[in-house]
């Protein structure tokens, strides 16, 4: 029997015969059947530029996959990528950096409410990678940058799970989940194109003479 068979038949009764292409995965604290979506937002107007949906939990491994499918999909090479601890890997911030995007990835989590500690002189000449990454994190350039993911990825993951009301997948299977997940972005893109356009139609014309 497989370790992914065993994990499997963990889960509540009956969820992973339904369904033996999902994983057990942990959201908010919280375990449970089902996949790992991912989604790259670009930071100006909350457009997802890229999605994916795979059955294995840790996100650290997608991140260059995602950086592949957004440059493909756009043609253009981001000038910065801003992600949570989950990718947090020095391999992931030199791919970023070979390809001329800046990265901007957490290297922990903090106890909420508890600000990060103050940098103090010159960079210490053994400092890892890590730590050079917490440093870039902690300086004033560093955290205006990284505050913009409150406003540019969580924002569009809350839309679609709390005001679309995506809890739950309806078809089976990675494949189609993925198709379902590819669904649910483009929707999200139509009604920020609809209302982007509504907008520009509802601006004054402006004039001079």
């Amino acid at each position: 029997m497989s370790s992914d068979t065993q994990r499997n038949h963990r889960c509540a009764e009956g969820c992973a015969y339904t369904d033996p292409d999902s994983h057990i995965v942990k959201s908010d604290g919280n375990v449970l059947q089902g996949y790992n979506c991912q989604a790259v937002v670009d930071g100006d107007h909350q457009v997802i530029v890229a999605m994916g949906v795979s059955n294995q939990p840790p996100d650290v491994e997608h991140l260059v996959p995602m950086l592949e499918r957004t440059i493909t999909n756009t043609s253009k090479v981001p000038k910065t990528l801003i992600a949570d601890a989950g990718y947090w890997s020095e391999d992931n911030a030199k791919a970023c950096e070979q390809r001329g995007v800046d990265p901007h990835i957490a290297t922990g989590r903090l106890p909420h409410g508890q600000p990060p500690p103050p940098i103090y002189g010159p960079i210490p000449k053994d400092l890892d990678a890590k730590g050079r990454m917490a440093r870039k994190l902690r300086k004033k350039k560093g955290k205006e940058i990284y505050a913009r993911r409150k406003t540019i990825a969580e924002p569009v993951f809350g839309q679609t799970k709390e005001c679309r009301g995506l809890r739950r997948f309806l078809l089976r299977g990675l494949e189609k989940v993925n198709g379902e997940w590819l669904l649910w972005g483009t929707t999200h893109n139509l009604n920020k194109l609809w209302r982007f356009l509504k907008q520009q139609r509802l601006q004054p014309a402006m004039a001079t003479g």
